[in-house]
């Protein structure tokens, strides 16, 4: 019997973390997932706001009381659609840290986390906290922005740089897919114009298609002289994509595309779901 699907998402009830509450929610549907509501008390944040509540006693029944109104409409909505079962879970402590250890204790399949966008990737990717979640876990990660609300994706993208891996992702993409009867355009990506990449995007289609077995993918060779970011952005655009979708294993071709030069340059990426597959 296959394993329970799992979803972790934190949430500190901001409206871009209740965004990504409605996508882990969708997708928990789909999947016949366990569905976990996380928030990360900080004692220290609260105690400067709320001196008074030195034990932090009512900080604890407000928190208490969001999630169990989250929990309710959650399976008030939900349960009869698929979604198995949802509950809630305090911790305190670091945001990053205590959403990594407790997506490890429980071997969470999904992380879906919110971010504010631009204004939180503006200075540095790596610095905010979405983007340290993404750079430090193990499971695979859905960061969706503030300004996105769910719809069934029409079109995901997968950007791919040949590697053997892809055989493997490309299958948890399709079954994403097939969810939602969405196309897939894997585009391999290259910054040359060289006759070597189309006999390699050849061999590449060749190699792959068996583990496919979903009609609707198309295989997209583009070269971009310039960067793979921009490159990957305009694509996005003229393709009507609806979820990026990018594989961490190779570290240097995840650098390329979300450098810390390119922060400023993200702007379309970051108001669009981003699916970064970390496990197998």
């Amino acid at each position: 019997m296959a394993p329970t699907f799992k979803i972790l998402c934190p949430t500190d009830f901001s409206e871009c973390s209740l965004n990504a509450i409605e996508y882990a929610t969708r997708l928990g549907e789909k999947y016949n997932s366990d569905l976990i509501l996380f928030h990360v008390l900080n004692r220290e944040d609260y105690k400067k706001l709320s001196p008074i509540d030195a034990s932090g006693k009512h900080q604890m029944e407000f928190v208490q009381e969001k999630l169990q109104n989250l929990q309710d409409a959650v399976l008030k909505e939900s349960i009869e659609k698929g979604l198995k079962s949802c509950i809630t879970v305090v911790k305190e402590g670091s945001i990053v840290k205590e959403t990594l250890a407790y997506a490890a204790e429980i071997n969470a399949s999904l992380i879906v986390v919110g971010t504010e966008g631009v204004n939180d990737f503006r200075e540095n990717i790596i610095g905010s906290r979405a983007s340290r979640i993404v750079e430090q876990s193990d499971r695979d990660i859905l960061v969706v922005p503030r300004k996105v609300y769910f719809r069934a994706p029409r079109k995901l993208v997968y950007a791919s740089d040949y590697m053997e891996e892809d055989k493997i992702a490309i299958q948890k993409i399709v079954e994403l897919a097939r969810f939602f009867d969405s196309e897939i355009d894997l585009v391999h990506v290259s910054t040359t114009h060289k006759a070597l990449d189309k006999s390699l995007h050849m061999a590449m289609i060749e190699e792959i298609q068996p583990f496919i077995k979903y009609d609707k993918v198309n295989f997209v060779l583009k070269s971009f002289r310039d960067d793979i970011a921009l490159g990957l952005e305009n694509y996005l655009q003229t393709a009507k994509g609806d979820i990026l979708v990018t594989l961490s294993e190779k570290k240097s071709f995840f650098d390329q595309i979300f450098s810390k030069s390119l922060s400023k340059k993200m702007a379309y990426f970051i108001s669009k779901p981003l699916w970064v597959i970390k496990s197998f």
